[in-house]
C-alpha cells in the first residue's frame, strides 16, 4: 500500500516528466528541421571536401587534396583578398554609421524617429534583386544617375564604367552593402538607447559629466551586447556577400569582385567541383568563427 507521503511525492515527479515529454515533443518539428537542414549539410560539407566529387560519378577519396590544391590557388587568394577588403570596410562604417544614424534620431519626437527607422530599414525588407536592380541602373555608365550628376555638377569629366572598372568595381558593390545593411542595426540600437538607464545618465550629468562623456561611460557599456550582436552579424553578412556579386559583375572585371561565396558557387554549381567548393566553404567557416570569437573575447574585455 502506498503511504500519503510516497504519493504526495510520487504526483509531482509524473507531472515533472510529463511536463519535460510534452516540451520536447513541440521543440521536435525545429529539431528535426535543424538537424536535416543545418546539422546535416554541415556533416556533409566537410565529408565532401575530403573527395573529388562532382557530377555523374562516383565520389573519389583524395584526403586533403582539395585543400592543398586551394591554398595553391590564385584566384582565391584574390578572393579571400577581395573579401577581407569589403569586410574590414563594410563592418566598422556600418556600425559607425549606424550608431550616429540611431543618436541622431532618438532626440527627435517619436513621428520622425518612427519615420527614419522605417526609411533606413526599408532596404532590409525589399527584395535583394530589385534594390540591386536599382543600383545597376545608378552606376550604369551611359544613362545613370551617379555619371549624370557626377558630369552636370563638374565633378567627373567624363562619364565613367563604375562596374565594369577594376579600380572602381569593388569600392561600388561595398557602397551597395553599406546601404542595405544599416538598417538593422540602426533599429537595434534605437531600442538600446532607449533602454539605457536614465536615472544613471542624470547622476552622471550631476556630477558634471557633458554629454559626450555619459554617452562613453555610462551609454556604450549599457550598448555592449547589442553593439557585440551587430558586429558579429555585420561581419558574417558581408563575409556571404554573394547577391551583389552575382547579379552585378558576376566577380569580374579581373576577379576585382570576386568574393569567397562567389568562387565557392562558380566552382559548385558552374564547374561542379562539389568537393573543391565544399573546403572552400570549411574554410571560410573557420575564418567566421576565429573571427567571431576574436570578437567575444575583445567584447569581454571590455
Amino acid at each position: 500500500m502506498t503511504s500519503p507521503k510516497s504519493g504526495t511525492m510520487s504526483r509531482p515527479r509524473r507531472l515533472v516528466i510529463h511536463e519535460t515529454v510534452t516540451s520536447y515533443l513541440f521543440l521536435l518539428p525545429f529539431l528535426l528541421f535543424f538537424v536535416v537542414f543545418v546539422i546535416y549539410p554541415m556533416f556533409m560539407c566537410v565529408y565532401t571536401s575530403f573527395f573529388d566529387a562532382t557530377m555523374g560519378r562516383e565520389d573519389i577519396f583524395i584526403g586533403f587534396e582539395n585543400y592543398k590544391t586551394l591554398f595553391a590557388d590564385k584566384v582565391f587568394w584574390i578572393a579571400l583578398k577581395n573579401t577581407m577588403v569589403i569586410v574590414l570596410v563594410s563592418v566598422p562604417v556600418t556600425c559607425i554609421f549606424s550608431l550616429w544614424v540611431a543618436t541622431v534620431i532618438t532626440k527627435m519626437p517619436v513621428a520622425a524617429t518612427s519615420a527614419f527607422r522605417c526609411i533606413f530599414y526599408l532596404p532590409v525588407v525589399t527584395g535583394s534583386v530589385a534594390v540591386t536592380m536599382v543600383w545597376k541602373w545608378m552606376y550604369n555608365n551611359y544613362y545613370g544617375i551617379v555619371n549624370y550628376l557626377g558630369t552636370n555638377l563638374g565633378i567627373l569629366d567624363k562619364n565613367i564604367n563604375w562596374l565594369g572598372d577594376p579600380k572602381y568595381a569593388l569600392w561600388c558593390i561595398i557602397i551597395i552593402l553599406i546601404t542595405t545593411s544599416v538598417g538593422q542595426p540602426i533599429v537595434l540600437y534605437v531600442s538600446a538607447l532607449d533602454n539605457v538607464d536614465k536615472s544613471l545618465i542624470e547622476a552622471a550629468a550631476v556630477d558634471g559629466a557633458t554629454a559626450t562623456q555619459a554617452f562613453w561611460k555610462v551609454k556604450w557599456p549599457q550598448m555592449m551586447p547589442t553593439t557585440l550582436y551587430i558586429l558579429v552579424i555585420t561581419m558574417i553578412n558581408s563575409f556571404q556577400c554573394f547577391a551583389l556579386i552575382q547579379l552585378l559583375t558576376q566577380g569580374g572585371p579581373s576577379n576585382s569582385t570576386m568574393t569567397i561565396m562567389f568562387y565557392i558557387y562558380y566552382n559548385a554549381f558552374k564547374l561542379f567541383k562539389y568537393g573543391y567548393g565544399n573546403a572552400m566553404g570549411v574554410v571560410l567557416a573557420i575564418i567566421i568563427a576565429i573571427l567571431s570569437a576574436i570578437q567575444f573575447k575583445v567584447a569581454k574585455e571590455k
